[in-house]
């Protein structure tokens, strides 16, 4: 099982470079992945620095050399699929092939609402599905002629290509999330390259990682090169982790995904951000 960091692209004096010195500070101690999540706005009321994440991870990936890179996650019925070809291809490239896409049609209603994008999560679901389809075509580099119900690529021979390709083959992994135990997302993550469940009501628990796994199991007829990318806590001085971590790994967890978020070193509204003990936690590794 690998390790990896997620987190928020939002907080009080949090800025590209900060996520880069993190990055930089994930992979020297050892973490195998560094992910930012993506919004719009923070979860309280502001003013409170947001990030564009790409841009950000761009600034990690210069900084870095050997730790995987990505959202978790990004919700694609708000992006155009071409400005997401373009992004994640210079971004892939850029880092060397460590790229991951984490994807998902969005589940917090401000972010909709404020921007006027489609608000039913059904019709996101469907707007999801055909992003991702055409999104894995212009990655190709071939032509793509694309008439669809939410999108359309259309013109010229070479209008359609999205070149160069990415730097990783057959293509950027894709992550699909999703909370457990919904049906349409983790239908979904089958037919792509890993699943990042989690729960509203409550912790991550083995016996989630088991029943997510003997899901995907059944929907694809095997794992084979699938990642299962679970969420979790753990602090670094707790002698009773590694044991944890073998736990969900032999109940098929490939990643284990550490939430480092500002609630969870007991941040409040309208208190300082706990950016410090954000990073200490990153810097004492798996």
């Amino acid at each position: 099982m690998r390790f990896g960091v997620s987190v928020p692209c939002f907080g009080v004096g949090l800025d590209a470079a900060l996520v880069a010195r993190w990055a930089v500070s994930a992979e020297r101690a050892g973490w195998d992945g560094f992910f930012l999540w993506d919004h719009l706005f923070a979860f309280e009321p502001g003013p409170v620095d947001v990030v564009d994440p790409f841009i950000a991870l761009t600034a990690a990936a210069c900084a870095t050399e050997r730790v995987r890179l990505g959202t978790l996650v990004t919700p694609l019925p708000r992006r155009r699929p071409l400005v997401v070809a373009r992004q994640t291809v210079t971004l892939d490239r850029l880092s060397g092939g460590r790229l991951v896409l984490g994807v998902g049609t969005g589940a917090f209603p401000f972010e909709w609402d404020y921007c006027g994008e489609e608000p039913d999560p059904v019709i996101r679901g469907d707007m999801l599905d055909e992003h991702l389809d055409l999104l894995d075509r212009l990655w190709t580099g071939e032509p793509v002629t694309h008439e669809g119900r939410s999108y359309r690529v259309a013109g010229p021979d070479w209008s359609g290509v999205c070149w160069p390709p990415p730097l990783q083959e057959p293509r950027i992994p894709v992550w699909v999330g999703g909370s457990w135990p919904g049906r349409r997302p983790f239908a979904r993550a089958a037919r792509w390259d890993g699943v990042v469940p989690m729960r509203a009501d409550g912790s991550w628990e083995v016996a989630d990682t088991a029943a997510v796994t003997a899901r995907m199991r059944s929907l694809r007829g095997g794992l084979d090169g699938f990642d299962v990318a679970v969420p979790g806590e753990s602090e670094a001085d707790d002698p009773d982790r590694q044991g944890r971590f073998r736990e969900h790994a032999d109940a098929g967890a490939t990643w284990w995904v550490e939430a480092v978020h500002p609630w969870r070193f007991g941040h409040v509204e309208g208190a300082a951000w706990p950016l410090v003990a954000m990073h200490e936690r990153i810097q004492a590794g798996p």
